[in-house]
């Protein structure tokens, strides 16, 4: 299926159907085949990282909403090996950063070397010019080298030496990180969390889940195993039609509503941006692609809050002290704030 074809695989998202029999079916084949497709990522995905369909399916909808993933738990548990996974499933070119202590931003963004041939700097890029960038333990180097990544999460693009230079697209950043009381490691500042769209935690594995990945043996063979399902310019497509997907307006005051509440919560210093409020609405747009709908309903915002929410608000040290915390502040606000029951009409849905 050529590129094009992809352009409309999840047209309709303004909630208008055709009105031509023949050209109605036709989407409707369109719709059926791109929903086919994330069905079948997500199932490639899941046999990877045994156990976990929730998480799986999150981390797809946030690189389908053009967003960035913070991956954030014990070692150990799959993080490195989901953002593997998904990069090879997504194809194009893959670059990973091994973070450390004595890592320097030009080991990231590329720099200007001397080349004898041309007699002159040559640019050299670095591992974050490509489509998907693995940034293993981005906690465990400094500050400097993090600030790194700012302008290329948010804008696309590195500035080495006054010149700068686009990224591929699509561009997907894939974090992962220790928890802080690990040894060797440094909080992220306020404006990169911002820049991850969603913050996940994977968790260990049940019993029966784990007793499956040793009968692999080797979780290695099994990533060797996944083979390209797209090109990246197809997942480009799906990246911007997913963003055409019905929102009504009706949502959007209540995505306004839940934002204003964090930014006057008592228990918060640091609330929502607005950011924030547009990472949540393409977060549920993409929630509603993967579910085969051209419309976002309640359930896609609620689903999504937690993740795209808690890690950008910042706790008071009292509160914090007290066990309260992000997800069960943005919990309350949900049942105060009672979702649109409103429903738009006329859009399609995969069966």
């Amino acid at each position: 299926m050529n590129v094009r074809s992809w352009s409309n695989l999840f047209q309709s998202g303004q909630g208008s159907m055709a009105a031509d029999g023949e050209e109605q079916d036709q989407q409707t084949e369109w719709n059926q085949e791109g929903y086919q497709w994330l069905r079948r990522m997500q199932s490639r995905l899941e046999d990877v990282l045994l156990g976990k369909p929730d998480t799986v399916r999150l981390a797809m909808t946030a690189l389908l909403a053009g967003g960035h993933l913070l991956l954030e738990d014990v070692p150990g548990v799959g993080k490195t090996v989901l953002a593997r996974a998904f990069a090879k499933a997504v194809g194009g070119q893959f670059g990973r950063i091994q973070f450390t202590s004595d890592l320097q931003p030009a080991d990231v963004t590329g720099g200007s070397v001397w080349d004898n041939v041309q007699r002159d700097f040559v640019y050299r890029p670095g591992p974050v010019m490509n489509h998907v960038v693995l940034a293993d333990e981005l906690n465990r180097t400094t500050p400097r080298t993090q600030s790194a990544l700012l302008e290329a999460m948010e804008e696309r693009s590195v500035t080495v030496d006054g010149t700068t230079r686009l990224l591929p697209e699509p561009f997907m950043l894939i974090a992962t990180q220790n928890p802080l009381r690990d040894e060797g490691t440094f909080p992220l500042p306020e404006a990169q969390l911002d820049r991850f769209m969603m913050r996940l935690s994977i968790g260990y594995p049940a019993a029966a889940d784990e007793i499956r990945m040793l009968e692999h043996r080797s979780s290695t063979g099994t990533i060797g195993s996944i083979k390209s399902l797209m090109s990246p310019e197809q997942w480009l497509e799906l990246q911007r039609q997913a963003q055409q997907v019905h929102v009504d307006r009706s949502l959007l005051a209540y995505v306004v509503d839940i934002a204003a509440a964090t930014r006057t919560a008592p228990q918060l210093s640091l609330g929502a941006s607005p950011r924030a409020s547009r990472d949540w609405v393409r977060a549920a747009q993409a929630a509603a692609c993967m579910e085969g709908r051209g419309y976002a309903v309640p359930d896609d915002f609620k689903g999504t809050a937690v993740p795209v929410l808690s890690h950008r608000l910042v706790m008071k040290p009292q509160h914090e002290a007290n066990g309260w915390e992000q997800a069960s502040i943005l919990e309350q606000m949900i049942q105060e704030f009672p979702l649109p029951r409103k429903m738009p009409t006329g859009t399609w849905r995969v069966q």
